[in-house]
């Protein structure tokens, strides 16, 4: 068991103060990590981020403000980590935005403003960590896909279109820097419980399921939606040697739904 052990290592999960990253950098530190280390776009969000970390008792804890879409913030911030904390060893890539607007209602900047944090992103942040990993023959980035990499769905074009790019991103990490013993893989998550989707959870005045929450059960063969926790897990897999040969591949953590395509109507 000892290939899943992440003791010593450093990871810096992006936009890790709540939700998914967060939920990662709690399985991290139960799999050994030295050190976490995230940012927020600002002092406030930064803030409730290191309450929730002290709240869940973890304290090996670093939080940066950094916006990842800000190619100067992002080398400065990587600059500082080196100098405070010391090597990353783990990129997580999880900072995102979705924006649920009918593409032909859609503005430009909305569009450009997805395909920055979701995609662009994930480039800076990794060319930026890059260098480190490359002189020291070793490294791993994880990113954050979706199943909108694979599936389109009304009104997140935006989302769909970055996703997708995530998972070329990805696997042209893995191509072009494996030759240094960089891993690059992606998570792709299912519908995932969490505060934000509870509202599409909730059962309606006349008792009867939420349409969305029966959608999401109907599509996914476990028949329920999937707890922020159950990303651990694969995210150790992925930062660990287990995982060393392992790249370039998208780990889609969805239930089954990619797999299956429905129940028929009764």
């Amino acid at each position: 068991m000892n290939l899943f052990s992440l003791e010593g290592k450093n990871a810096w999960i992006t936009g890790a103060s709540y939700g998914i990253g967060f939920n990662i950098a709690k399985a991290f530190v139960a799999a050994g990590v030295k050190n976490i280390i995230f940012n927020d776009i600002n002092e406030e969000a930064l803030a409730r981020g290191l309450k929730n970390y002290a709240d869940a008792g973890i304290t090996n804890v670093h939080g940066y403000v950094c916006n990842v879409t800000d190619e100067n913030a992002v080398a400065e911030t990587v600059k500082k980590i080196h100098a405070e904390v010391g090597q990353i060893d783990i990129l997580v890539n999880n900072a995102g935005i979705i924006k649920r607007i009918p593409m032909h209602e859609m503005k430009r900047s909305e569009f450009q403003a997805v395909i920055d944090v979701d995609l662009v992103a994930p480039y800076i942040v990794s060319a930026a960590v890059l260098p480190e990993m490359m002189e020291r023959n070793e490294g791993t980035i994880i990113n954050i896909c979706s199943m909108m990499s694979e599936l389109g769905r009304e009104t997140v074009s935006a989302y769909a279109a970055a996703k997708g790019g995530l998972k070329m991103l990805t696997r042209n990490i893995c191509s072009e820097y494996g030759q240094y013993n960089i891993q690059c893989n992606g998570i792709g998550p299912g519908y995932i419980a969490t505060p934000q989707t509870a509202p599409l959870r909730e059962k309606q005045p006349d008792g009867s399921r939420h349409p969305f929450d029966s959608f999401i059960c109907a599509k996914t063969p476990a028949g329920r939606w999937l707890e922020p926790e159950e990303l651990g897990g694969p995210a150790v897999f992925l930062a660990s040697h287990a995982s060393d040969a392992v790249n370039g591949h998208i780990l889609y953590v969805d239930g089954g739904i990619l797999a299956y395509i429905g129940k028929q109507p009764e």
